[in-house]
């Protein structure tokens, strides 16, 4: 498949600790990557180098590349704030602002200078049905954030990132703190919106990875150890390491 995002020789640096390793790695459009692997490998680490979040640690530095559409969005010239934009980012844990349902959604259209309340309604709509949200809350739309049950603050902070219409979805281990239904309805819409974005997951649930990715990346000690098409990672994997970790011999 066609990729416009991808990394090239990339490596993270905490002070002189090189917790990422000369990643290369391509993420086809329209499709979901799993990152696998024990915990402290630098899959979280490798993800938040995706959209520049490793910038906000003071002793954080990165080497190569990461491309999106041909730009190198690690350049001095870039506009981190559009960049984000394009690249949106959900956390392992809800962390909706303390807003209303609506607000949250409208914060993102409205800083990037959409002011329009007619405009401004289409997009807080449009963003919770992508969500798989908005006939849960649209009669609730003045309320806090905080009144909805974890799973659906979780679907409305999916649905804040899609609000400015990236192309691209961080997901850092996003079903995490939910429980089974709830789970369930995130994976459901990860496999919905991948028709329109590349998605790259963060998952230590392996049958999760099994399930809604298209690709898997199995990261160990920094290094990425296999990537390919995930039947045959988990079928079929080269890596004697990746099959004792997906097998649940260690990790």
């Amino acid at each position: 498949m066609e990729s416009t995002f991808r990394t090239e020789n990339l490596s993270v640096f905490y002070g002189k600790y090189e917790a990422v390793k000369n990643i290369s790695l391509d993420f086809p459009d329209q499709s979901v990557t799993a990152l696998i692997g024990p915990s402290g490998c630098g899959k979280s680490t490798f993800l938040r180098s995706l959209n520049r979040m490793n910038d906000e640690i003071s002793q954080a530095t990165i080497k190569g590349k990461i491309w999106i559409e041909g730009q190198d969005i690690n350049a001095p010239d870039t506009d981190v704030i559009k960049l984000r934009q394009k690249i949106g980012m959900v956390w392992q844990k809800p962390n909706p602002f303390y807003k209303s349902i609506y607000e949250n959604i409208a914060f993102g259209p409205k800083y990037h200078g959409i002011k329009n309340k007619s405009m401004l309604d289409e997009i807080v709509e449009s963003s919770l049905r992508k969500a798989a949200l908005w006939d849960e809350v649209k009669d609730r739309l003045k309320q806090s954030a905080l009144s909805l049950s974890g799973g659906q603050q979780q679907r409305l902070c999916i649905a804040r990132a899609l609000s400015v219409n990236p192309g691209i979805l961080l997901l850092d281990e996003p079903a995490s703190a939910l429980d089974p239904v709830s789970t369930s309805k995130v994976e459901e819409l990860i496999i919905e919106l991948k028709r329109e974005l590349s998605i790259v997951i963060v998952t230590h649930n392996m049958q999760q990875a099994a399930r809604i990715s298209d690709y898997t990346a199995y990261f160990y000690l920094g290094t990425l150890m296999e990537h390919g098409d995930t039947e045959l990672i988990f079928t079929n994997p080269v890596n004697a390491t990746t099959q004792e970790y997906i097998s649940g011999r260690f990790g």
